[in-house]
């Protein structure tokens, strides 16, 4: 069977049916995702999407990492990266 995957800055992250990108990214090894607009570091936190502390760019749209399914194939980057 062939790994689900999906883009973080680079490097393909293996993820489960039906797992979080949160998750995905944890299960990685990758706890923090990034700066936020006031440049303090974005997490994996409440995994509910109440928190806000897990927000990334996901194919260009903000997104909790926590609530959103990862899917294949898809570019997850951090908030304030650059998103061409």
């Amino acid at each position: 069977m062939n790994a689900q995957t999906f883009d973080w800055m680079g490097q393909a992250i293996s993820f489960r049916s039906g797992e979080s990108i949160a998750a995905a990214l944890a299960a990685a090894g990758i706890r923090q995702f990034g700066a936020d607009p006031l440049g303090q570091e974005t997490r994996y936190f409440c995994g509910i999407g109440a928190c806000q502390c897990c927000l990334v760019r996901v194919e260009g749209t903000v997104r909790e990492a926590c609530i959103t399914p990862a899917r294949a194939g898809m570019r997850v980057i951090p908030m304030e990266a650059s998103h061409d």
